[in-house]
């Protein structure tokens, strides 16, 4: 950590509020939930900045603390998904009427993303993020073979949704030429 962060500790929320966006983006859709997630992540890092002690390298630092406020979000949210269901589909009528919507591509992606777990849903926000599978382990806490390993995975059951999207997209083309 900079000496000048740890005599200014809203700079370093400054520094990161891009990657905070990402990660609050990554496992909140609903605006308002991302607020709240990119909020805790601000508490969170104001009142932990003066705890940083080198043990491990500054960028796994800056990924530990957004990665694990987004994952107890949405660990507590998921436990009460069902109570909040009415509201959710309101929430996203509102959001599909005020958001333009992504290409086709981005939204399976998306889909499937949101999917993953919470341990492979950071573990892809760090590969695209281009961190290498060390840095990747380091900040999740698993082994290098295991983030190659999780990773292939994960690619294989991408590969395959954007196989099946693809061979149905082929079926409804085909009807109307029968």
């Amino acid at each position: 950590m900079r000496a000048s962060e740890l005599a200014d500790p809203i700079r370093p929320i400054c520094r990161h509020a891009g990657l905070i966006q990402k990660i609050a983006y990554a496992y909140r859709r609903n605006a308002a939930d991302r607020e709240v997630v990119v909020q805790e992540v601000a508490v969170k890092l104001w009142r932990a900045h003066h705890r940083f002690d080198g043990r491990c390298k500054e960028p796994t630092w800056d990924y530990r603390i957004p990665l694990n406020v987004a994952i107890s979000f949405h660990r507590r949210e998921h436990r009460h998904r069902e109570r909040r269901l009415d509201a959710d589909v309101h929430a996203l009528a509102i959001a599909a009427a005020s958001e333009s919507e992504p290409p086709e591509d981005v939204r399976l992606v998306l889909h499937c993303i949101d999917n993953l777990g919470s341990l492979d849903k950071a573990l892809v926000l760090l590969y695209l993020d281009g961190n290498d599978h060390a840095s990747i382990a380091d900040v999740l806490g698993i082994s290098v073979s295991n983030v190659g390993t999780k990773l292939g995975r994960i690619s294989d059951r991408l590969r395959a949704a954007f196989e099946r999207r693809g061979q149905s997209d082929r079926m409804e083309g085909s009807h109307g030429t029968r």
